[in-house]
């Protein structure tokens, strides 16, 4: 078994994002994980593994269990919570492809997600999984879906949250306002000067 990591691109993900009846939910939708084709990486994911690994995960979400994933990936298979974002909530099957509904979180990698969703940033995702590959044939056997990571768009993946998180940390105030963030479902107030700081901090990137 190998540790298996699939970017899709905003376009190639179809992401929508949508917010639930009251307006305090934010979610990202599309494809999580595209089957019967060879991806980028070589690799053919079977439109029969895809859908015995979105059985699993939906047994767990079923079962109780919460399934969170991260804003960009590490390295292995292990969640974060210090990283945590979003939470799945569905997954199924469409066509040849897995598709899944992403919960954005009031965590502080949560916070960030939906400011540069409200920004008009364009966000793709990143199966995290593992299987195993036949190297002749690129096709995934065994194949288990550990959990959909957030990545930015649109040519480093890995660099553009990593360098949120970082220049918020060496930013003014950027300490206090990470901190902030873990109270923002408990005070009006909070949400208020945590969105609008973000978006500053945005449109700072942007210049």
């Amino acid at each position: 078994m190998v540790s298996l990591v699939e970017h899709l691109n905003y376009d190639q993900a179809g992401i929508v994002t949508e917010s639930s009846d009251d307006g305090k939910n934010l979610y990202m939708k599309g494809i999580c994980i595209q089957g019967g084709v060879k991806n980028a990486n070589q690799r053919v994911y079977p439109v029969s593994e895809i859908n015995n690994a979105i059985k699993t995960i939906n047994e767990q979400l079923t079962d109780g269990n919460s399934v969170l994933g991260e804003v960009d990936h590490p390295s292995n298979l292990r969640v974060n919570l210090d990283r945590v974002s979003h939470m799945i909530t569905e997954m199924w099957m469409d066509g040849a492809n897995g598709y899944g509904k992403l919960k954005i979180l009031p965590t502080p990698m949560g916070q960030l997600v939906k400011t540069m969703l409200e920004n008009g940033v364009k966000l793709g995702v990143s199966s995290r999984g593992s299987g195993e590959v036949n190297e002749s044939s690129g096709e995934v056997k065994n194949f288990e879906i550990v959990t959909v990571d957030v990545v930015a768009q649109p040519s480093a993946p890995n660099a553009y949250p990593t360098a949120i998180y970082e220049g918020l940390m060496n930013m003014d105030g950027g300490q206090k306002l990470f901190n902030m963030a873990a109270e923002v479902n408990e005070d009006p107030r909070v949400q208020k000067y945590l969105t609008e700081s973000l978006k500053r901090f945005i449109n700072e990137l942007k210049l």
